[in-house]
Protein backbone atom coordinates (compact mmCIF):
# COMPACT_ATOMS: atom_id res chain seq x y z
CA UNK A 1 0.00 0.00 0.00
CA UNK A 2 2.88 2.40 0.82
CA UNK A 3 5.01 1.17 -2.07
CA UNK A 4 7.67 0.00 0.42
CA UNK A 5 8.19 3.64 1.41
CA UNK A 6 9.82 4.00 4.86
CA UNK A 7 7.10 6.55 5.68
CA UNK A 8 4.39 3.88 5.35
CA UNK A 9 5.01 2.13 8.71
CA UNK A 10 5.21 5.50 10.48
CA UNK A 11 1.84 6.51 9.02
CA UNK A 12 0.40 3.19 10.18
CA UNK A 13 1.75 3.72 13.72
CA UNK A 14 0.28 7.25 13.75
CA UNK A 15 -3.13 5.93 12.69
CA UNK A 16 -2.96 3.26 15.40
CA UNK A 17 -2.11 6.01 17.89
CA UNK A 18 -5.17 8.03 16.85
CA UNK A 19 -7.34 4.91 17.12
CA UNK A 20 -5.95 4.32 20.62
CA UNK A 21 -7.14 7.80 21.63
CA UNK A 22 -10.61 6.89 20.37
CA UNK A 23 -10.60 3.61 22.33
CA UNK A 24 -9.50 5.39 25.51
CA UNK A 25 -12.50 7.72 25.12
CA UNK A 26 -14.93 4.89 24.33
CA UNK A 27 -13.79 2.48 27.04
CA UNK A 28 -13.52 5.26 29.63
CA UNK A 29 -17.18 6.18 29.06
CA UNK A 30 -18.22 2.55 29.35
CA UNK A 31 -16.17 1.69 32.42
CA UNK A 32 -17.03 4.76 34.48
CA UNK A 33 -20.68 5.68 33.94
CA UNK A 34 -22.21 7.80 36.66
CA UNK A 35 -25.46 9.53 37.54
CA UNK A 36 -23.50 12.64 38.53
CA UNK A 37 -23.33 15.88 36.55
CA UNK A 38 -20.22 14.94 34.56
CA UNK A 39 -21.71 11.77 33.09
CA UNK A 40 -19.41 10.37 30.40
CA UNK A 41 -16.68 12.93 31.09
CA UNK A 42 -14.18 10.33 32.30
CA UNK A 43 -13.57 9.00 28.79
CA UNK A 44 -13.26 12.49 27.33
CA UNK A 45 -10.81 13.61 30.02
CA UNK A 46 -8.71 10.44 29.74
CA UNK A 47 -8.60 10.66 25.93
CA UNK A 48 -7.75 14.38 25.97
CA UNK A 49 -4.76 13.96 28.28
CA UNK A 50 -3.68 10.82 26.44
CA UNK A 51 -3.74 12.78 23.15
CA UNK A 52 -1.61 15.68 24.45
CA UNK A 53 0.92 13.60 26.42
CA UNK A 54 4.43 14.29 25.03
CA UNK A 55 5.54 10.71 25.60
CA UNK A 56 2.49 9.27 23.84
CA UNK A 57 2.99 11.65 20.90
CA UNK A 58 6.65 10.72 20.57
CA UNK A 59 5.86 7.00 20.43
CA UNK A 60 2.93 7.51 18.07
CA UNK A 61 4.75 9.15 15.19
CA UNK A 62 7.58 6.79 14.27
CA UNK A 63 7.91 3.18 13.20
CA UNK A 64 9.05 0.87 15.98
CA UNK A 65 7.62 -2.39 17.33
CA UNK A 66 6.83 -1.13 20.88
CA UNK A 67 4.91 1.85 19.51
CA UNK A 68 1.79 -0.19 18.71
CA UNK A 69 1.82 -1.95 22.06
CA UNK A 70 -0.55 0.47 23.88
CA UNK A 71 -3.28 -0.24 21.32
CA UNK A 72 -3.07 -4.02 21.59
CA UNK A 73 -2.59 -4.08 25.38
CA UNK A 74 -5.72 -1.93 25.74
CA UNK A 75 -7.62 -4.37 23.51
CA UNK A 76 -6.41 -7.20 25.76
CA UNK A 77 -7.71 -5.48 28.87
CA UNK A 78 -11.03 -4.57 27.28
CA UNK A 79 -11.44 -8.13 25.98
CA UNK A 80 -10.92 -9.59 29.44
CA UNK A 81 -13.45 -7.07 30.76
CA UNK A 82 -16.08 -8.23 28.24
CA UNK A 83 -15.38 -11.86 29.12
CA UNK A 84 -15.35 -11.32 32.89
CA UNK A 85 -18.23 -8.88 33.30
CA UNK A 86 -20.55 -9.73 30.42
CA UNK A 87 -19.67 -13.37 29.64
CA UNK A 88 -19.20 -12.45 25.99
CA UNK A 89 -16.81 -15.28 25.22
CA UNK A 90 -16.30 -14.29 21.58
CA UNK A 91 -14.01 -11.62 22.95
CA UNK A 92 -11.59 -14.41 23.82
CA UNK A 93 -10.76 -14.46 20.11
CA UNK A 94 -9.93 -10.75 20.21
CA UNK A 95 -7.87 -11.42 23.32
CA UNK A 96 -5.83 -14.14 21.61
CA UNK A 97 -5.13 -11.96 18.56
CA UNK A 98 -4.33 -8.85 20.60
CA UNK A 99 -2.02 -10.64 23.00
CA UNK A 100 -0.07 -12.20 20.14
CA UNK A 101 0.57 -8.74 18.66
CA UNK A 102 1.32 -7.39 22.11
CA UNK A 103 4.05 -9.97 22.73
CA UNK A 104 5.52 -9.39 19.30
CA UNK A 105 5.74 -5.68 20.12
CA UNK A 106 7.85 -6.25 23.23
CA UNK A 107 8.34 -9.20 25.55
CA UNK A 108 7.35 -7.06 28.56
CA UNK A 109 3.86 -7.93 27.36
CA UNK A 110 4.40 -11.02 29.53
CA UNK A 111 3.59 -8.77 32.51
CA UNK A 112 0.00 -8.64 31.27
CA UNK A 113 -0.37 -12.37 31.91
CA UNK A 114 -1.07 -12.17 35.68
CA UNK A 115 -3.91 -9.67 35.14
CA UNK A 116 -5.41 -11.64 32.26
CA UNK A 117 -5.01 -14.90 34.17
CA UNK A 118 -6.69 -13.66 37.36
CA UNK A 119 -9.79 -12.36 35.60
CA UNK A 120 -10.02 -15.47 33.44
CA UNK A 121 -9.95 -17.59 36.60
CA UNK A 122 -12.80 -15.67 38.26
CA UNK A 123 -14.94 -15.66 35.11
CA UNK A 124 -18.08 -17.82 35.24
CA UNK A 125 -17.39 -20.62 32.80
CA UNK A 126 -19.50 -22.81 30.56
CA UNK A 127 -18.98 -24.87 27.40
CA UNK A 128 -18.82 -21.77 25.22
CA UNK A 129 -16.00 -20.42 27.37
CA UNK A 130 -13.88 -23.53 26.83
CA UNK A 131 -14.64 -23.72 23.10
CA UNK A 132 -13.68 -20.11 22.50
CA UNK A 133 -10.68 -20.46 24.79
CA UNK A 134 -9.34 -23.37 22.75
CA UNK A 135 -9.88 -21.49 19.51
CA UNK A 136 -8.22 -18.39 20.99
CA UNK A 137 -5.14 -20.36 22.08
CA UNK A 138 -4.81 -21.98 18.65
CA UNK A 139 -5.14 -18.59 16.98
CA UNK A 140 -2.54 -17.14 19.34
CA UNK A 141 -0.09 -19.95 18.54
CA UNK A 142 -0.70 -19.52 14.82
CA UNK A 143 0.02 -15.80 14.97
CA UNK A 144 3.15 -16.38 17.05
CA UNK A 145 4.47 -19.13 14.76
CA UNK A 146 6.21 -16.81 12.23
CA UNK A 147 8.21 -15.26 15.07
CA UNK A 148 9.11 -18.71 16.43
CA UNK A 149 10.13 -19.93 12.97
CA UNK A 150 12.21 -16.81 12.36
CA UNK A 151 13.85 -17.22 15.76
CA UNK A 152 14.65 -20.87 15.07
CA UNK A 153 16.27 -19.97 11.75
CA UNK A 154 18.41 -17.27 13.37
CA UNK A 155 19.82 -19.07 16.38
CA UNK A 156 16.95 -18.30 18.79
CA UNK A 157 18.09 -14.69 19.24
CA UNK A 158 14.79 -13.39 20.61
CA UNK A 159 14.39 -16.34 22.92
CA UNK A 160 17.93 -15.84 24.21
CA UNK A 161 17.20 -12.14 24.82
CA UNK A 162 14.03 -13.02 26.75
CA UNK A 163 15.84 -15.68 28.75
CA UNK A 164 18.60 -13.25 29.62
CA UNK A 165 16.09 -10.54 30.51
CA UNK A 166 14.13 -12.74 32.92
CA UNK A 167 16.68 -15.38 33.99
CA UNK A 168 20.07 -13.65 34.31
CA UNK A 169 18.98 -12.20 37.62
CA UNK A 170 22.24 -10.70 38.76
CA UNK A 171 22.12 -8.37 35.76
CA UNK A 172 18.47 -7.61 35.12
CA UNK A 173 15.69 -9.15 37.23
CA UNK A 174 15.29 -10.14 40.87
CA UNK A 175 13.21 -13.21 41.71
CA UNK A 176 12.33 -11.90 45.16
CA UNK A 177 8.93 -10.15 44.85
CA UNK A 178 9.35 -8.20 48.08
CA UNK A 179 12.34 -6.44 46.52
CA UNK A 180 9.88 -4.59 44.29
CA UNK A 181 7.80 -3.14 47.14
CA UNK A 182 10.12 -0.21 48.06
CA UNK A 183 10.30 0.73 44.37
CA UNK A 184 6.56 0.79 43.70
CA UNK A 185 5.90 4.36 44.84
CA UNK A 186 8.95 5.88 43.06
CA UNK A 187 8.14 3.98 39.86
CA UNK A 188 4.50 5.10 40.02
CA UNK A 189 5.73 8.68 40.43
CA UNK A 190 7.96 8.28 37.37
CA UNK A 191 5.11 6.76 35.35
CA UNK A 192 2.79 9.64 36.23
CA UNK A 193 5.51 12.13 35.42
CA UNK A 194 6.50 10.59 32.07
CA UNK A 195 2.99 9.78 30.86
CA UNK A 196 0.37 12.04 32.43
CA UNK A 197 2.42 14.86 33.94
CA UNK A 198 4.13 16.13 30.79
CA UNK A 199 7.54 14.84 31.97
CA UNK A 200 7.36 17.24 34.92
CA UNK A 201 8.72 15.65 38.11
CA UNK A 202 6.61 17.78 40.47
CA UNK A 203 3.45 16.96 38.51
CA UNK A 204 4.28 13.28 38.83
CA UNK A 205 4.59 13.53 42.63
CA UNK A 206 1.30 15.45 43.00
CA UNK A 207 -0.55 13.07 40.70
CA UNK A 208 0.68 9.99 42.53
CA UNK A 209 -0.56 11.25 45.89
CA UNK A 210 -3.92 12.44 44.54
CA UNK A 211 -4.59 9.28 42.52
CA UNK A 212 -3.75 6.97 45.41
CA UNK A 213 -5.77 8.80 48.07
CA UNK A 214 -8.89 9.52 46.03
CA UNK A 215 -9.00 6.18 44.21
CA UNK A 216 -8.89 4.20 47.45
CA UNK A 217 -11.51 6.50 49.01
CA UNK A 218 -13.86 6.15 46.03
CA UNK A 219 -13.57 2.36 45.88
CA UNK A 220 -14.45 2.08 49.58
CA UNK A 221 -17.34 4.55 49.48
CA UNK A 222 -18.89 3.79 46.11
CA UNK A 223 -22.56 2.86 46.30
CA UNK A 224 -23.79 -0.61 45.36
CA UNK A 225 -25.70 0.68 42.34
CA UNK A 226 -22.38 1.97 40.98
CA UNK A 227 -20.79 -1.47 41.04
CA UNK A 228 -19.77 -1.27 37.39
CA UNK A 229 -17.23 1.50 37.82
CA UNK A 230 -15.98 -0.07 41.06
CA UNK A 231 -15.13 -3.20 39.08
CA UNK A 232 -13.42 -1.03 36.48
CA UNK A 233 -11.27 0.52 39.21
CA UNK A 234 -10.37 -2.97 40.41
CA UNK A 235 -9.39 -4.06 36.88
CA UNK A 236 -7.22 -1.01 36.26
CA UNK A 237 -5.57 -1.19 39.67
CA UNK A 238 -4.78 -4.87 39.08
CA UNK A 239 -3.35 -3.95 35.66
CA UNK A 240 -1.17 -1.25 37.22
CA UNK A 241 -0.18 -3.29 40.28
CA UNK A 242 1.36 -6.13 38.28
CA UNK A 243 3.02 -3.61 35.99
CA UNK A 244 4.60 -1.88 38.99
CA UNK A 245 5.67 -5.18 40.56
CA UNK A 246 7.23 -6.35 37.31
CA UNK A 247 9.09 -3.11 36.71
CA UNK A 248 10.08 -3.02 40.38
CA UNK A 249 11.93 -6.31 39.96
CA UNK A 250 13.89 -4.92 37.02
CA UNK A 251 17.35 -3.77 38.10
CA UNK A 252 18.37 -1.59 35.17
CA UNK A 253 17.15 1.67 33.66
CA UNK A 254 13.42 1.72 32.85
CA UNK A 255 12.85 3.44 29.52
CA UNK A 256 9.60 5.07 28.45
CA UNK A 257 8.75 2.41 25.86
CA UNK A 258 8.74 -0.21 28.64
CA UNK A 259 5.45 1.35 29.79
CA UNK A 260 3.72 0.46 26.53
CA UNK A 261 1.73 -2.44 27.94
CA UNK A 262 -0.10 -0.10 30.35
CA UNK A 263 0.16 3.34 28.70
CA UNK A 264 -3.61 4.06 28.96
CA UNK A 265 -4.06 2.89 32.58
CA UNK A 266 -3.05 6.10 34.45
CA UNK A 267 -5.14 8.18 32.03
CA UNK A 268 -8.22 6.09 32.84
CA UNK A 269 -7.62 6.69 36.54
CA UNK A 270 -7.20 10.40 36.00
CA UNK A 271 -10.40 10.68 33.94
CA UNK A 272 -12.45 8.63 36.39
CA UNK A 273 -11.17 10.46 39.46
CA UNK A 274 -11.80 13.91 37.97
CA UNK A 275 -15.33 12.90 36.98
CA UNK A 276 -16.21 11.30 40.31
CA UNK A 277 -14.59 13.82 42.66
CA UNK A 278 -15.94 16.82 40.73
CA UNK A 279 -19.45 15.43 41.09
CA UNK A 280 -19.32 15.24 44.87
CA UNK A 281 -17.01 18.15 45.62
CA UNK A 282 -18.09 21.55 46.92
CA UNK A 283 -17.42 24.76 45.01
CA UNK A 284 -13.91 25.23 46.42
CA UNK A 285 -13.06 21.60 45.64
CA UNK A 286 -14.26 21.95 42.06
CA UNK A 287 -12.13 25.05 41.59
CA UNK A 288 -9.08 23.11 42.80
CA UNK A 289 -9.87 20.26 40.41
CA UNK A 290 -10.18 22.65 37.46
CA UNK A 291 -6.93 24.39 38.40
CA UNK A 292 -5.20 21.02 38.73
CA UNK A 293 -6.36 20.00 35.25
CA UNK A 294 -5.25 23.33 33.79
CA UNK A 295 -1.83 22.81 35.39
CA UNK A 296 -1.59 19.40 33.71
CA UNK A 297 -2.58 20.92 30.38
CA UNK A 298 0.15 23.54 30.80
CA UNK A 299 2.98 21.10 31.62
CA UNK A 300 1.94 18.78 28.77
CA UNK A 301 1.83 21.57 26.17
CA UNK A 302 5.07 22.99 27.55
CA UNK A 303 6.96 19.78 26.64
CA UNK A 304 4.97 18.88 23.55
CA UNK A 305 7.20 17.69 20.67
CA UNK A 306 4.70 19.27 18.26
CA UNK A 307 6.24 22.67 19.08
CA UNK A 308 9.41 21.78 17.23
CA UNK A 309 9.86 21.66 13.44
CA UNK A 310 10.04 18.21 11.82
CA UNK A 311 13.51 16.71 11.35
CA UNK A 312 12.81 15.96 7.69
CA UNK A 313 14.22 12.45 7.84
CA UNK A 314 12.75 11.51 4.45
CA UNK A 315 14.34 14.47 2.67
CA UNK A 316 17.64 13.81 4.43
CA UNK A 317 17.59 10.13 3.48
CA UNK A 318 16.89 11.00 -0.15
CA UNK A 319 19.63 13.63 -0.43
CA UNK A 320 22.21 11.43 1.29
CA UNK A 321 21.25 8.46 -0.91
CA UNK A 322 21.66 10.67 -4.01
CA UNK A 323 25.17 11.62 -2.89
CA UNK A 324 26.07 7.97 -2.22
CA UNK A 325 24.80 6.96 -5.65
CA UNK A 326 26.81 9.77 -7.25
CA UNK A 327 30.03 8.82 -5.44
CA UNK A 328 29.61 5.07 -6.07
CA UNK A 329 29.71 5.65 -9.86
CA UNK A 330 27.49 2.60 -10.54
CA UNK A 331 30.05 0.26 -8.96
CA UNK A 332 29.05 -2.21 -6.23
CA UNK A 333 29.28 -0.84 -2.71
CA UNK A 334 28.46 -1.65 0.89
CA UNK A 335 26.48 0.69 3.09
CA UNK A 336 26.17 1.41 6.83
CA UNK A 337 24.65 3.96 9.20
CA UNK A 338 26.07 5.07 12.54
CA UNK A 339 23.31 6.58 14.65
CA UNK A 340 21.68 6.35 18.06
CA UNK A 341 18.14 5.66 16.82
CA UNK A 342 18.21 5.01 13.11
CA UNK A 343 19.04 2.20 10.70
CA UNK A 344 20.01 1.66 7.07
CA UNK A 345 16.51 0.96 5.76
CA UNK A 346 15.45 4.58 5.09
CA UNK A 347 18.52 5.27 2.94
CA UNK A 348 18.47 1.85 1.28
CA UNK A 349 14.88 2.38 0.19
CA UNK A 350 15.99 5.05 -2.27
CA UNK A 351 19.16 3.23 -3.31
CA UNK A 352 17.23 0.06 -4.10
CA UNK A 353 14.39 1.97 -5.74
CA UNK A 354 16.97 3.57 -8.06
CA UNK A 355 18.46 0.09 -8.63
CA UNK A 356 21.89 1.03 -7.33
CA UNK A 357 24.29 -1.91 -6.69
CA UNK A 358 24.24 -1.81 -2.88
CA UNK A 359 25.39 -5.14 -1.38
CA UNK A 360 24.72 -6.55 2.12
CA UNK A 361 27.89 -7.77 3.78
CA UNK A 362 27.85 -11.38 4.94
CA UNK A 363 31.00 -12.18 6.91
CA UNK A 364 30.79 -15.81 5.77
CA UNK A 365 30.62 -14.83 2.10
CA UNK A 366 33.74 -12.88 1.03
CA UNK A 367 32.20 -12.06 -2.35
CA UNK A 368 29.69 -9.77 -0.59
CA UNK A 369 32.51 -7.46 0.54
CA UNK A 370 32.98 -4.81 -2.16
CA UNK A 371 35.82 -2.35 -2.72
CA UNK A 372 34.01 0.59 -1.17
CA UNK A 373 31.90 1.22 1.91
CA UNK A 374 29.76 4.30 2.43
CA UNK A 375 29.07 5.18 6.05
CA UNK A 376 26.48 7.75 7.07
CA UNK A 377 27.09 9.16 10.54
CA UNK A 378 24.17 11.01 12.14
CA UNK A 379 26.06 11.63 15.38
CA UNK A 380 28.45 14.50 16.22
CA UNK A 381 31.57 14.16 14.11
CA UNK A 382 33.84 13.44 17.09
CA UNK A 383 31.76 10.34 17.88
CA UNK A 384 31.76 8.84 14.38
CA UNK A 385 35.18 7.15 13.87
CA UNK A 386 33.93 4.92 11.01
CA UNK A 387 37.16 2.93 10.62
CA UNK A 388 36.88 1.53 14.15
CA UNK A 389 33.13 1.33 14.68
CA UNK A 390 32.04 -2.11 16.02
CA UNK A 391 28.78 -2.19 14.05
CA UNK A 392 28.64 -5.34 11.94
CA UNK A 393 28.01 -3.50 8.66
CA UNK A 394 31.25 -1.57 9.28
CA UNK A 395 33.45 -4.12 11.06
CA UNK A 396 32.78 -6.86 8.50
CA UNK A 397 34.21 -4.63 5.76
CA UNK A 398 37.65 -5.23 7.26
CA UNK A 399 40.64 -2.95 7.66
CA UNK A 400 39.85 0.34 6.02
CA UNK A 401 40.77 3.97 5.61
CA UNK A 402 38.78 7.09 4.84
CA UNK A 403 39.15 8.06 1.20
CA UNK A 404 36.64 10.88 1.22
CA UNK A 405 34.61 12.78 3.80
CA UNK A 406 31.52 14.87 2.98
CA UNK A 407 28.79 16.78 4.82
CA UNK A 408 25.27 16.15 3.49
CA UNK A 409 22.09 17.53 5.08
CA UNK A 410 23.59 17.68 8.56
CA UNK A 411 25.17 14.23 8.39
CA UNK A 412 28.76 13.19 7.76
CA UNK A 413 29.19 10.83 4.82
CA UNK A 414 32.37 8.76 4.62
CA UNK A 415 33.70 6.78 1.70
CA UNK A 416 35.90 3.96 3.00
CA UNK A 417 38.22 1.73 1.01
CA UNK A 418 40.40 -1.20 2.06
CA UNK A 419 43.90 -0.54 3.38
CA UNK A 420 46.61 -2.23 1.35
Amino acid sequence: MAGFSPVGPSVFVALVGVLTVFLVWKFGREWFPTSLKLRGASGLIAAFFYAISPTVIIFSRSSWNPNVMPFFSLLCIYSIWKVWKENKFKWLIVLGISYAFCLQSHYLGLLLLPTLGIFLLITKKNKKFWHYSLFSVLLFLFLMSPLVIFDARHGWRNFAAMRKFFAVRQETVSIKPWKAIPKIFPIFEKINSRLVGGRDINAGVYLTIVIFVFAVWLIINRKKEERLSKDAYILIFTWLTFALLGLGLYKQEIYDHYYGFFFPAPFFLLGALVQDTFGIAKKAGRILIVLGCLYLVFVNFKESPLKYPPNQQLRRAKEVAQKVAEEAKDKEFNFAVIAERNYESGYRYFLEMWKKPVVDIDAQKPDTITNQLFVVCEMPKEKCDPTHNPKAEVANFGWSKIEKEMTVFGTTLYKLVHTK
